[in-house]
């Protein structure tokens, strides 16, 4: 198993997708974050039953920058109460995650 995780959140619109990703990239705490549209999204909130468009963040990051990822997400989104929940990598292309872990190695 390696050290990576995927990590998913969902946002309503790509404004704040990009500016989330951006952040998250800059800051170091995500290698990578795929901006995927088209979601539809249908939950329980608040004692009903919601459907919302929506977009996912898959964010590629490393289990050592997840604390830092959640708060700094918690930060950035505009949700009361954001996703986010983290899927552990059991393997991949070794050259892939050699970066990955590179471009989140706090300076």
């Amino acid at each position: 198993m390696s050290d990576a995780l995927v990590a998913l959140s969902t946002v309503a619109s790509l404004e704040d997708a990009e500016r989330i990703a951006r952040a998250l990239v800059e800051r170091r705490l995500a290698a990578c974050v795929n901006v995927v549209p088209g979601l539809t999204s249908i939950y329980a909130w608040k004692g009903a039953v919601e459907t919302e468009r929506e977009l996912l963040l898959v964010i590629k990051t490393r289990r050592q920058r997840f604390e830092e990822l959640r708060a700094a997400l918690v930060e950035l989104h505009p949700y009361e109460v954001p996703e986010l929940i983290a899927l552990p990598v059991e393997a991949g292309h070794a050259p892939y995650l050699d970066w990955l872990q590179a471009s989140t190695d706090a300076r």
